[in-house]
């Protein structure tokens, strides 16, 4: 308590003796030049005695000092009216969190779609009652009485941030790791943005992504790799404050937690610096802030040294991290910091005051760069209208007048090769698309003919190499795709999908229209096994709520594909492709693929004695099968997406699986949830082997003469008993 009361009046001497007496204009001005830099910033006495002489200075900071108690007080009272959620990094980012919002970022809380507002990431998504605070008093849509409604029912503050749900929530975090990650994306998208539309005078993209994580982001696996890649790009507007607190659930983190992050971030090729009085110093933090900013060739770590809980009788513990402090520690909190313990959510007017004005100096900014915009729309109309319109998410004019089409005629191709050539024309014309691969460009065939890389030289450049960072990339996509004006895609192998599902899953959630391409796509890719061969890898995404998987059986699906991926801007889509050859379908169109499901064949008299249904490479096994079924009126159904089909209305379904005929599906991946939509299913219920592709397809059934076997089987099963209705429920439309 007296660490609190000593703070809250005056000047709290630092826990370890300082490395410089150096001013604050000096500090800021000994920019080192050499990687692996690691500075500790702190403001010396001297300095803190001079301000006490100015008055008007003193003032302010004991506003600023209230701010701070204040912020602290209003995030414990929220989880503690919820009696649930994180009140102790809250309390412990408190000045951090200040200082950003109250010092640095440039924002609008009247606009929070401005796209050159400073972008801030909590990746530390548990503290988020830090975030709501800092929402509420800079003016943001979310009111007190949101506040009070935390984590509760249909209220606009989840437990953690949701960035389609909260207003100014960037991005949706909580998954450790993945807010840092998506802040590498969010960078990325400035760094490509200014370089393809800044003019001389015109700075029109030209803002900083800060980030505030703590340990669980820097021990997972995904900040690792992002934060590398970061560092090749030499992303200099990202700025990364890391709550050293030192606890985790379990307790401290020197049970699991020994290295030395900035030793790790240096040979990353991060500038790193050192705040070690972050509970009290808000001049060491925005030195920092504006030494980082100041090395404009580096992305900067800061390490700031905090008390988990700082006020609370649990301060320092793993106690404080995930539960309410209590009605009595709360209103003692109150009392050490000079507030009334018995009000509740009541906002001192000098707080209300001071940050109303700093959301008003934001939206002055936002004001200010408007008309900054409209002497650029006058200088360069055409790179105006093109921002524009990439802002909105409209998509170019006559860009479907891209796709192309294919016939029977036509070589076969892998649908991995027709992806590639769907890619190359719509790259032409839609200059938002960008991406790239896990360090398998040559087999994912997803670098265009005109492409230029994306790197630290050529930021201009729309190709990405990710380097093997399965699970980083499809969070930099996210924080791609947040940005805004971009739509991005990445690819890897099936299987691989595995490594980025924690990042895929968040674009779900999220609504953020990434675009996945997933090739090698089933047990056909052959030689190298089943470590590599996707077994239930399509099924862990289909079972994922809003995003689409397409399986395209040829080309023109393939084509379909990617005309629905870039349709729906807030549902991402994962395109799985084939490595080995595809026939071009008799009846094969684009705009099939929007039902999911379609005819591809049907008897010419009568109805159909059977129903052959399948995805991908296998449809062009079923082809061959149908061939061999002269004897049977059948009807052969390509199903490239189940989601897309279980959105069609009952009567189209009873068109493509009709009422009383077994249905044979056939899917080189896992026979599971087929279930669904056929009677009977060759399909994988164990791991593939590694040989020829031929030879392990004729080793589990995919082959016509296999088909052939089962559909006669099951006709016969069905002899003589009822074929149940399978979409016939009352679950579906």
């Amino acid at each position: 308590m007296e660490r609190v009361l000593q703070y809250n009046f005056g000047y709290l001497p630092p826990r370890t003796t300082s490395t410089s007496d150096l001013p604050l204009s000096a500090l800021l001005a000994n920019k080192r030049s050499a990687i692996g830099g690691n500075d500790q910033i702190k403001v010396s006495k001297k300095m803190k005695g001079e301000a006490k002489a100015d008055a008007r200075a003193d003032q302010q900071a004991a506003l600023e000092r209230n701010c701070v108690n204040y912020v602290r007080v209003l995030s414990a009272e929220i989880v503690q009216q919820a009696n649930s959620g994180h009140p102790g990094a809250p309390m412990g980012c408190a000045p951090m969190a200040h200082v950003l919002w109250g010092r640095v970022m440039s924002f609008d809380p009247l606009d929070d779609t401005w796209i050159n507002r400073d972008r801030f990431v909590l990746s530390n998504g548990h503290a988020c009652a830090l975030l709501y605070s800092m929402l509420h008093l800079t003016g943001y849509k979310v009111s007190m009485d949101d506040l009070k409604k935390f984590r509760q029912m249909n209220s606009i503050t989840p437990g953690h941030p949701e960035n389609h749900v909260t207003p100014g929530v960037e991005v949706s975090t909580g998954p450790l790791g993945q807010g840092i990650s998506n802040g590498v994306g969010l960078a990325m998208a400035e760094a490509h943005l200014a370089a393809t539309y800044n003019r001389d005078g015109f700075p029109m993209i030209d803002n900083y992504t800060y980030v505030i994580c703590g340990d669980g982001c820097m021990q997972e696996g995904i900040s690792s790799e992002a934060c590398s890649l970061a560092g090749h790009l030499r992303l200099g507007k990202l700025i990364v404050l890391y709550d050293d607190n030192k606890i985790q659930i379990d307790g401290s983190t020197d049970l699991a937690f020994t290295e030395d992050v900035l030793k790790r971030y240096e040979s990353y090729g991060w500038q790193t610096l050192t705040v070690v009085d972050g509970d009290t110093s808000l001049e060491a933090i925005t030195a920092a802030i504006m030494r980082a900013k100041a090395d404009s060739t580096r992305p900067t770590l800061i390490k700031v040294t905090t008390t988990i809980g700082f006020g609370s009788s649990k301060e320092g513990t793993h106690n404080v991290h995930g539960a309410p402090i209590g009605a009595t520690d709360l209103s003692n909190l109150k009392k050490s910091f000079g507030f009334n313990p018995d009000e509740s959510f009541v906002v001192p007017e000098d707080v209300t005051a001071h940050y109303h004005a700093i959301g008003a100096a934001g939206t002055a900014k936002h004001e200010a760069w408007k008309q900054m915009r409209a002497r650029y729309a006058a200088d360069h109309p055409q790179l105006n209208a093109e921002l524009l319109r990439r802002e909105s998410g409209a998509l170019p004019e006559g860009w479907r007048d891209a796709l192309p089409k294919w016939t029977p005629a036509d070589k076969a191709l892998a649908t991995r090769q027709s992806s590639q050539l769907v890619l190359n024309k719509l790259a032409e014309v839609i200059p938002e698309l960008v991406g790239g691969s896990a360090d398998l460009t040559p087999s994912n065939l997803t670098k265009w003919k005109s492409a230029e890389d994306f790197q630290a030289k050529t930021p201009q450049g729309r190709y990405i190499r990710f380097g093997v960072r399965e699970h980083a990339m499809a969070a930099i996509c996210n924080g791609l795709s947040a940005y805004g004006a971009l739509r991005p895609f990445c690819a890897t192998f099936l299987n691989f999908f595995g490594y980025a599902a924690g990042a895929v899953r968040v674009s779900a959630l999220s609504n953020l229209g990434v675009l996945y391409i997933a090739t090698h796509d089933s047990i056909g890719l052959g030689e190298d096994g089943p470590t590599h061969q996707p077994v239930e890898a399509l099924l862990n995404l289909r079972a994922t709520p809003n995003l689409l998987t397409i399986r395209p059986a040829d080309a023109n699906e393939v084509a379909g594909s990617y005309a629905i991926a870039l349709e729906n801007p807030t549902t991402p889509c994962v395109i799985a492709l084939s490595r080995q050859g595809c026939e071009h379908l008799e009846g094969s169109t684009a705009e099939a693929v929007t039902k999911g499901a379609y005819v591809l064949q049907s008897p010419a008299d009568g109805a159909p004695q059977i129903v052959l249904v399948g995805s991908g490479s296998e449809v062009q096994t079923l082809v061959a099968a149908t061939k061999k079924l002269t004897d049977v009126r059948l009807q052969l159904v390509s199903m490239p997406s189940w989601e897309l089909f279980d959105r069609q209305p009952r009567e189209y379904k009873s068109t493509v699986f009709p009422t009383g005929v077994p249905v044979l599906a056939m899917e080189a991946l896992t026979a599971e949830g087929w279930c669904k939509y056929a009677h009977s299913v060759i399909g994988m219920r164990s791991f593939g082997c590694s040989a020829p592709a031929k030879d392990v397809q004729a080793k589990f059934g995919f082959t016509p003469d296999n088909a052939v076997v089962k559909a006669r089987e099951l006709l016969a099963y069905y002899a003589d008993r009822p074929v149940p209705p399978l979409h016939e429920r009352p679950d579906m439309p």
